[in-house]
């Protein structure tokens, strides 16, 4: 079956139905089932070691698990060759030949790789201040990332896995990055997964979010869905104790004043209260992840 073949007999792009996954006896990923369809611009949030990078590494082939994942129609280990072929990934660790020039590694992408359109690569690049003579040596960090960006947009996928693809750069070059990603392969059949630390700077081009918290999966939901059922309320102090009767995910500070954060709406005697204001990824990626013994220094 060829991969057009496959993804002619599936809805989404990836699908997982009870996946596990293991490094002997400790847990990365427990037993979590998700589904993203076309168009969607999806965060993997959660703290280091909760699983994020296991799960990338899976959908693209490079670990196995238990519990059924699916891919662009296709077994990630089992046709691991066949799904390459329509799949983009750049890892944490991506790194480019710094001997090379930029022409030559557009000349042997174009050997490598069958779907790969030098001269869209080219097109992408004169977005970069990136040249076709500089050696990779030559560049920083942040244009070898737009570089290395512009080569595997060139790709024609159907799926982008970005684990961590901003790490380490400055917000100019984080910001040039998304720009470069969201209006040059983003296209509304086309997704991407983005695992990224840098929650606040991506949650306006994202569509969905996933959240890990030690390996099991504690929110999937669209931008869309979380602003209709979270709820956050600003307060004065004097209202502490009700609020807290109401039992919200998450007690902070917002701008000076005291808040809290419901999953759901909260009691109306409680939301008489205070004043409704949207909650950010950020407070919500907290509430969610945030550890127990936490919990008790919440304002």
């Amino acid at each position: 079956m060829s991969t057009g073949d496959a993804m002619d007999n599936k809805t989404h792009l990836v699908e997982a139905q009870g996946f596990s996954l293991h490094y002997g006896r400790k847990t990365a990923v427990d037993n979590i089932s998700f589904k993203i369809p076309k168009g969607r611009v999806v965060g993997l949030l959660g703290h280091n070691g909760a699983g994020k990078t296991s799960l990338m590494k899976a959908m693209v082939g490079l670990m196995g698990g238990s519990g059924q994942l699916s891919v662009l129609g296709l077994d990630p280990r089992s046709q691991r060759n066949e799904l390459l072929q329509s799949l983009s990934y750049i890892p944490d660790v991506a790194v480019l030949p710094r001997w090379a020039r930029v022409d030559e590694l557009i000349t042997l992408m174009s050997g490598l790789q069958p779907r790969f359109s030098a001269e869209r690569a080219r097109v992408l690049l004169k977005r970069t201040s990136v040249g076709p003579r500089d050696k990779v040596k030559s560049l920083s960090k942040g244009m070898v990332t737009q570089l290395h960006l512009a080569l595997i947009a060139a790709i024609d996928t159907r799926l982008m896995i970005l684990d961590e693809p901003t790490l380490g750069l400055d917000v100019i070059s984080r910001k040039s990055f998304y720009e470069m990603l969201i209006d040059e392969w983003c296209d509304g059949e086309r997704s991407v997964i983005i695992s990224t630390h840098q929650v606040e700077e991506i949650e306006t081009l994202l569509s969905d979010v996933m959240m890990l918290d030690e390996g099991k999966l504690v929110l999937n939901i669209s931008l869309e869905e979380m602003d209709s059922r979270f709820v956050a309320l600003s307060h004065d102090p004097a209202a502490a104790d009700a609020v807290a009767d109401a039992h919200p995910l998450l007690r902070y500070r917002q701008q000076g004043r005291s808040a809290a954060l419901f999953d759901g709406e909260p009691p109306a005697h409680v939301q008489a209260l205070g004043q409704r204001f949207r909650p950010s990824l950020v407070d919500l990626f907290v509430a969610l992840t945030r550890k127990p013994e936490l919990q008790s220094q919440q304002a």
